[in-house]
Order: C-alpha cells, then sequence, then structure tokens
C-alpha cells in the first residue's frame, strides 16, 4: 500500500514528477508505459531523456512497458522536452514521451506525455486514466531480468525485436534544427556575440548544432559558451534561471564579454531566459509582450494566449496592435489545450514558456531567443531598449517563492486582508486580486511543494515593491 501510495504523489496536473526510489521507480516507469499503451493505443511513440542519470534507466523501463503491450519504440536517446514534442509531429508516431525532472532537485525526476502531433496529455485528457491503470500494474512483479537484458542489448544495439514489438534508435536532431531555424530569416542576423548557458543540462548539443549551421551559411554570429557540456553531476547546481542565485554566470558572462545579449536554460530547454547587454536579467513576462507585439505586426489580429500571474502589460500590449489576449489557467499542458481550442498564434507564460501555432502549439526554448536576435538585428535596437517601456509602464515582483506549511490557509489568510479594498477578484488558477494601480496573483505550485507570488502596477515601482513586501509579511508572520 505504501508503494501504491507514493507512486500516486508523482501524478501532477499535467506531467509526472517524484522523488527517485521513494515515488518514482522503474517499476513504476514500467506500468506507466503500459498504462499509456492501454489509454492512448498507440502503434509507434518516441522516448527521448535529459542528461540526469536517473533519465536513461527509466527511459528503458518505460520502454519495456510499451514493448510489453505491443507498441514499437523509437529511443531519441539524450533530448529536451521540445525534441520530444517535434519528433511527434515530424514522425509517424502516435505520441512521445520525455524523461525529465526540467529544473527539479538532482534526487527527483519525471516524464512529460503528448499524443499525436504533440497533443498535451493533462488530467482531463487521459493522465488521470494512466495513473489508474498504472496503479493497478503496480500489484504485478517488475520484470527484472527482463529489464536488466534490455538495457544490456539497448547500451551496444540500435534496432532489435523484443517481446510482441521492436525498439531502435533513431536522431531527429537535423530536421529539428531545420525547423527552428525556418522561424526567423537567418540572413538578417547581424553580427552579434551571445553568451549561451545551458547550465550543464540538454541544450548544448542543440547550439553546437545550430552554431555549425551558421558557419556554414555565413550566419556572423558567435556564441560564447557557459557551462555548456551536459553533466549528470550538475556541478554548477540545477539549472534554473528563474532562481537569483543561478543567474550570476550568465550575466557576468555578459558583461565581460560586450555580448549583445544572454540566453540561459533550464535543464530541458523548454523554457529559455534573456539577460540584456548590461547582463540584466529580464523577466519573461515582458519578453512575452515583446513576441505578442511582433506576431501581431505581422499576423494583426490574432489571438495571444496568457496565463494569469502577471497579464497587465501583455493585455496593453495585444490590444496596443490589434490583437484578442486570452486568459488561460497556468501550465503547459493547459496553454496548449487553449491554444488549439482558439488557434492562436502565440501564447506565454512570465514562468519563460513560450508558445508556437507553428511548433503545433507547443512550447519551445530555442525560437524565443531566435526570434529575439532577429528583432535586434532588424529594429538597430539593444535589447535592453526593446523592452524598457513595459517595464517602466508595468513593473513587477518576478515570481517570488514561498514553502509554507499550510499554503492553503496562507492564501485565506491574504484574501481575508484585502476583501474589502479589492475591485475584483477570481480563482482561475490560486487567487487573483485587483486593485486601483496594482493586483497580485498567490497560487500553490502545479510541480513544486512551494507557493507562488507575483505582483504588478500601473508605473509605480515603488507601490510594487510596498505591495510585495506587505503580502510577504502577512504570508509569514504566521508561520
Amino acid at each position: 500500500m505504501a508503494a501504491t501510495d507514493n507512486a500516486l504523489r508523482c501524478f501532477k496536473a499535467y506531467d509526472i514528477r517524484g522523488k527517485l526510489g521513494e515515488e518514482l521507480t522503474e517499476q513504476l516507469a514500467w506500468c506507466i508505459g503500459r498504462a499509456y499503451a492501454r489509454v492512448v493505443q498507440p502503434a509507434t511513440v518516441a522516448l527521448g531523456s535529459d542528461v540526469r542519470a536517473t533519465s536513461e534507466p527509466l527511459k528503458r523501463a518505460l520502454a519495456l512497458g510499451l514493448l510489453t503491450e505491443g507498441v514499437k519504440v523509437i529511443d531519441l536517446g539524450m533530448t529536451g522536452t521540445e525534441e520530444v514534442y517535434f519528433a511527434a509531429q515530424h514522425l509517424v508516431v502516435d505520441g512521445a514521451i520525455e524523461v525529465t525532472a526540467s529544473h527539479n532537485p538532482i534526487d527527483y525526476n519525471g516524464m512529460k506525455l503528448v499524443r499525436e502531433n504533440a497533443r498535451p496529455i493533462s488530467g482531463d485528457t487521459g493522465l488521470n486514466d494512466i495513473k489508474q491503470d498504472a496503479i493497478a500494474l503496480m500489484a504485478e512483479a517488475f520484470p527484472l531480468a527482463q529489464y536488466n537484458q534490455f538495457c544490456q542489448q539497448a547500451d551496444t544495439l540500435t534496432s532489435f525485436n523484443w517481446l510482441q514489438a521492436s525498439w531502435c534508435k533513431q536522431s531527429i536532431l537535423d530536421a529539428y534544427i531545420s525547423c527552428m531555424l525556418s522561424f526567423i530569416k537567418p540572413a538578417a542576423l547581424k553580427p552579434m556575440k551571445l553568451v549561451v548557458n545551458a547550465g550543464n543540462g540538454a541544450a548544448g548539443h542543440v547550439i553546437d548544432a545550430i552554431e555549425a549551421v551558421f558557419r556554414q551559411t555565413g550566419v556572423p554570429v558567435e556564441f560564447i559558451k557557459v557551462h555548456h557540456q551536459s553533466d549528470p553531476r550538475f556541478p554548477n547546481g540545477i539549472p534554473n534561471p528563474l532562481l537569483p542565485e543561478n543567474r550570476s554566470a550568465t550575466s557576468a558572462a555578459v558583461v565581460a564579454h560586450q555580448a549583445d545579449f544572454g540566453i540561459a536554460w533550464d535543464g530541458d530547454f523548454d523554457r529559455c531566459f534573456l539577460f540584456d547587454e548590461h547582463g540584466q536579467f529580464i523577466e519573461g513576462y515582458y519578453i512575452v509582450g515583446l513576441l505578442a507585439a511582433a506576431f501581431l505586426q505581422k499576423h494583426p489580429g490574432q489571438k495571444i494566449i496568457h496565463d494569469p500571474r502577471l497579464y497587465w502589460n501583455t493585455e496593453h500590449i495585444v490590444k496596443q496592435h490589434a490583437g484578442i489576449s486570452v486568459l488561460s489557467k497556468t501550465g503547459h499542458a493547459f496553454i496548449k489545450e487553449r491554444m488549439r481550442t482558439e488557434d492562436a498564434i502565440y501564447g506565454g507564460e512570465m514562468s519563460a514558456h513560450h508558445y508556437f501555432r507553428d511548433f503545433a502549439y507547443c512550447d519551445s526554448g530555442m525560437i524565443p531567443w531566435l526570434l529575439v536576435a532577429e528583432l535586434v538585428s532588424v529594429r538597430g535596437k539593444p535589447l535592453s531598449e526593446l523592452v524598457e517601456d513595459m517595464i517602466k509602464a508595468y513593473p513587477s515582483s518576478g515570481e517570488l517563492n514561498f514553502h509554507i506549511a499550510q499554503p492553503e490557509q496562507a492564501i485565506q489568510r491574504v484574501q481575508l486582508y484585502y476583501a474589502k479594498q479589492a475591485l475584483s477578484k477570481d480563482f482561475v488558477d490560486g487567487l487573483s486580486m485587483n486593485f486601483i494601480g496594482w493586483r497580485f496573483n498567490l497560487r500553490c505550485s502545479n510541480t513544486e511543494n512551494v507557493l507562488r507570488l507575483n505582483v504588478e502596477t500601473e508605473a509605480d515601482a515603488l507601490l510594487m515593491e510596498q505591495k510585495t513586501a506587505e503580502i510577504i509579511s502577512i504570508l509569514t508572520n504566521a508561520e
């Protein structure tokens, strides 16, 4: 019963994440593979995994589960999440799974699941069914001997038949790089120097491939590489540039090399974070506004999706460019589903997830920086100038995380404190309250045991700082 209870905790709102050995095990991965096969009923599934030492063993257990159910498996090797999304569009497959814990601690891992053409699988679209089947299958004995034999063969062979199906290795890197570069006109890029920080995660091999194409075609972009080589030990810390303490290496390199801007990624590089030419970190919120404006200038009247944490600037930009802004619940699966429903051209979350209609409505950590490089080149302005008006018009706290013992009670305390002052409130995603000149969103994370706070104001940085401090005091004083 304890093993089943632990396994249940791995299933989140829109993906799978758990503590290794305690919650997420090879046995559960095998059960998830079998459950995915039974729920989705695919003929072929593509699998990828990030750089963590535990990702490859979990991927092989997942593959064995799929093979047990008669599903053909294509192993993409070490990939970022968006490479798996691309494979689901590019290959003749019925779904794909990435084994990754993204920016979670090193003793965690997880999975992101999609159907054909990278259609997301969340709690409302099949993940709960997969959970129920996987938990039921936990009663069956994990075939350890078969698993060990499979692992031994997988190390030395590129393909073989196994049980009721077949397994093979295949690279989609060249096709994926072509897809990424199709979002810009490489010839429009002016000479520039970019700092790129893969955080020892999965992004490095993609940057190397893009660099090779640029050299072959004469695109004058120089890459300054920081923490570039993939390393499952993460010697420079878990790659999560949302944490202020993880930004100094990128910022310092931008300044030292007088780069045009800097880019840093999380572990599976489905998010990218930008630093201007002065090494200043730019909140993802303002990059959403920048890209929304760029898309609407080319495609007026289109829909732009955004999350509810910070959105006043996005709504202003979209209205200014004659677009239609659409609010969606936070989270990649929810955003993608809304993107498809609305046929939106672009969607963005302040957490640095960016979604593109022409990438099967999926998020990418490579497309945004390519688009920004093109904007800097074409507009002839540094990145700081491209975002400065937005930052002044709608200053924000950035996302602040708190480990609160009783988060729901903490949210209730904040709601009661501001109840008489609020012009409006909603519970689309956590608690959002609007006031004259400022607003906030407070929510429990869907992927981590933390409470997340975002505050923004209308052209009043001091008010933003005061209200942020006020809410923090309410949250922490009762702890």
